[in-house]
């Protein structure tokens, strides 16, 4: 059974979602509506365990939840840069944005571009555009 035809039954923890229900939930996201989550549940998400996954819902431009994966793969590029790579590798943040390049369509390789650029130009971190959705909302290249 594909990820695609996977019933979603809801989160265990919504706090604490696994991949398996994180992926199942981007494929059927009107099943739990976002607004019904935990405050700040994108925050929540956007974590080195998840960033995997979240990756590649980005990628596939079939989801439903695309636009939600794209927003938390912004966060977590910010949230790692800004901390210093504090809450996760440097070296996998680098590897997602090589393979958002090699891999992705015009979305990831903006992703891609953008995190490049944070990386390099850390005041470029404007906290509406990469936490709150705007990069997504307002697609540009920084």
């Amino acid at each position: 059974m594909s990820v695609q035809e996977t019933v979603f039954r809801g989160f265990a923890n919504p706090v604490d979602p696994t991949p398996g229900e994180l992926r199942a939930w981007a494929y059927h996201p009107d099943v739990v509506q976002l607004n019904t989550m935990p405050a700040d549940w994108d925050l929540l998400v956007a974590n080195d365990r998840l960033v995997g996954t979240l990756f590649d819902l980005g990628l596939d431009t079939a989801c439903p939840a695309r636009r939600f994966a794209l927003h938390c793969l912004y966060i977590y590029a910010a949230d790692g840069i800004r901390t210093g790579f504090r809450a996760q590798p440097k070296r996998r943040l680098k590897k997602l944005v090589e393979q958002a390049e090699e891999e992705g369509d015009e979305l990831m390789a903006t992703w891609a571009h953008n995190t490049r650029m944070l990386l390099a130009r850390p005041d470029l971190f404007d906290y509406h555009d990469w936490c709150e959705g705007g990069l997504v909302r307002h697609s540009r290249r920084l």
